[in-house]
């Protein structure tokens, strides 16, 4: 499970230019109360959990979990 808490975000880029996939994107619409663009996950399908956005995020504003299997 992958998520991006926007209010954190400071919109660097560093997790967009980290991604190999390159599935994330700075918004260019949406705004925090902070005013900056956050990152947001652009192409959830081709993510491969790898979790180089989480590491290099100087906010600690992404994070990657497995999810719960069921069983």
């Amino acid at each position: 499970m992958f998520t991006i808490d926007p209010e954190r975000c400071k919109g660097c880029g560093l997790c967009v230019s980290v991604c190999p996939k390159k599935v994330l994107a700075m918004s260019e619409t949406r705004m925090n109360a902070r005013g900056y663009h956050p990152a947001e996950l652009a192409d959830a399908e081709s993510c491969i959990s790898c979790a180089l956005c989480a590491l290099i995020c100087p906010d600690v504003a992404i994070s990657i979990r497995e999810e719960a299997s069921g069983q």
